[in-house]
């Protein structure tokens, strides 16, 4: 593992848990700082299982994840998720405002020496194209795509150091689309030495525009990958 190196995955392994069918085989993978990853591939071929477990959300049935050259211990998967985020394509909301959504993240004990910042929040709700009223909106209230702009905006406000995208704008317009792969643009861009970034995406010329290196999926196994013009 180079010292660039922000995740390495050590021969990852995911099953079913009813069948024990294999849903992510033996994976090998290094995320370096300053990279973007686009993983394309067909429905079910394990995109997301990849990513959940980079995140550490689902229990691994074989292998490692590191952290900047270290396993991550099970004690330690709170404090790593604080600089690893996972997001949704689907994302779940609690109930009330998308204030109080963006507000959340500060009432758990791995964010007790962060503030919520109303103007970070504002801010990014802007470059997201959405109006300062936005945040008074319910939750309940939100479309598929405006919950997508409300769960990364709540990262995003968190400043992780490496995202995993799950087909962030699969429920966005073009031009919304478009403001989504900005924002997630200049997050990067802020400090690409420390920073990079997975986005799992069905949208080929989407994936040209944010990748500089694409893998495939297949039957749960990468299978191929090349290097895209930055």
């Amino acid at each position: 593992m180079t010292a660039s190196a922000l995740i390495e995955a050590r021969a990852i392994v995911r099953r079913d848990a009813r069948t024990a069918a294999p849903l992510l085989r033996p994976t090998d993978f290094s995320l370096a700082a300053g990279e973007r990853v686009v993983v394309t591939g067909p429905s079910g071929s394990g995109k997301s299982v990849f990513l959940r477990a980079l995140a550490l959300l689902d229990p691994l049935d074989g292998g490692q994840v590191c952290w900047r050259g270290r396993g991550v211990e099970r004690s330690a998967i709170p404090r790593y998720r604080r600089y690893v985020a996972y997001v949704r394509q689907r994302p779940s909301l609690v109930d009330g405002t998308v204030d109080d959504n963006l507000r959340y993240p500060y009432t758990l004990g791995v964010y007790r020496d962060a503030h919520f910042d109303r103007d970070r929040a504002l801010s990014l709700i802007r470059a997201a194209g959405r109006g300062d009223d936005f945040l008074d909106k319910r939750a309940s209230d939100l479309s598929g795509g405006e919950a997508q702009v409300t769960a990364l905006v709540r990262v995003l406000q968190l400043e992780p150091e490496v995202l995993l995208l799950d087909e962030p704008t699969a429920s966005l317009d073009p031009d919304s689309a478009r403001a989504i792969e900005k924002l997630v643009c200049d997050w990067y861009e802020t400090d690409r030495t420390a920073r990079a970034c997975i986005w799992v995406s069905h949208d080929h010329e989407q994936a040209e525009r944010v990748a500089q290196r694409r893998l495939i999926m297949r039957e749960g196994a990468l299978a191929a990958s090349r290097e895209v013009d930055a």
